[in-house]
């Protein structure tokens, strides 16, 4: 059993509701050993357009979960946090991680050209196979300014809202013809963000979120991980990307056999920004 979930949302971030205390009572219930809260800060989100700001105290977070570790001593709670990553924001990026004594940092593409690819919008704006690789195009950028972060999130984040994965609904075979397709036509793009992020010592996760928006597969899919373990990648964290209790550690129990089957052995915890490799059961 995997018994750490490195990727969990709260009252902290804007899109959710659950207090900590919530996640660590799931947490205990499922019998993890540790925890690592990752709640969502992105500077210059456009707050007026989407009605959330994504942003909250740094100084309040620390404080009620250092709280929180102190009385669950029987759980390793570590403090982490998700950067939203785009073009204009890499100082107050820096000044946070840099004035922050955080555990993890996960750097995910979140907006482009300040557009959410969750709205119809963006899809408009650039059609589907022009705004998957406009996606990718800008979190390449993004990696290559210098952004302190530990690994890269969902890297394909954008799959999860493209008009065809929304109309296949469940139907694998829709969604497996798309998969392959997105895989085929940025097969050059996602190279050269695997081999940046292994260039730069960085990582990626393996972020079952994909299974609980039916895709059938975890974000990123199987090829990409794969992908990422023959050119030499060894970072991979995981996580559930919870926003509600229920979803903590979510299919975790396909994840042994599925990262094996990538080719790895060890899935990695990071503490105090350094990785600790985890044998998979």
């Amino acid at each position: 059993m995997i018994q750490s979930d490195n990727h969990v949302h709260t009252s902290f971030s804007s899109d959710s509701s659950t207090p900590p205390e919530d996640m660590l009572g799931r947490a205990k219930a499922l019998g993890l050993s540790s925890i690592c809260f990752t709640d969502h800060i992105d500077y210059g989100f456009p707050a007026e357009k989407y009605g959330n700001s994504f942003l909250f105290s740094m100084d309040e977070y620390f404080q009620k979960l250092e709280g929180l570790a102190a009385q669950n001593p029987d759980l390793n709670i570590r403090i982490g946090v998700e950067l939203g990553l785009k073009n204009d924001i890499l100082p107050a990026a820096r000044s946070l991680t840099g004035n922050y004594d955080f555990d993890f940092v996960i750097g995910s593409t979140h907006l482009v050209d300040n557009i959410d690819p969750y709205y119809n919008e963006y899809w408009e704006g650039h059609g589907e196979s022009g705004g998957i690789k406009h996606y990718y195009e800008a979190t390449y950028e993004n990696i290559r300014q210098g952004f302190d972060f530990d690994v890269y999130g969902h890297i394909d984040y954008v799959i999860r809202y493209c008009p065809a994965i929304k109309a296949a609904g469940t139907d694998s075979k829709i969604l497996e013809s798309h998969y392959a397709k997105m895989l085929k036509e940025n097969r050059e793009i996602l190279d050269e963000i695997l081999l940046a992020l292994i260039e730069s010592g960085k990582g990626i996760e393996a972020n079952t979120g994909g299974f609980k928006y039916m895709l059938g597969h975890p974000n990123p899919h199987e090829d990409i991980l794969r992908r990422y373990r023959s050119l030499g990648g060894e970072l991979l964290s995981l996580g559930s990307d919870a926003h509600e209790s229920k979803h903590l550690a979510y299919s975790f129990t396909k994840m042994p056999a599925l990262l094996k089957g990538c080719g790895f052995t060890h899935y990695t915890e990071f503490h105090k920004r350094k990785p600790v490799q985890v044998p998979l059961a």
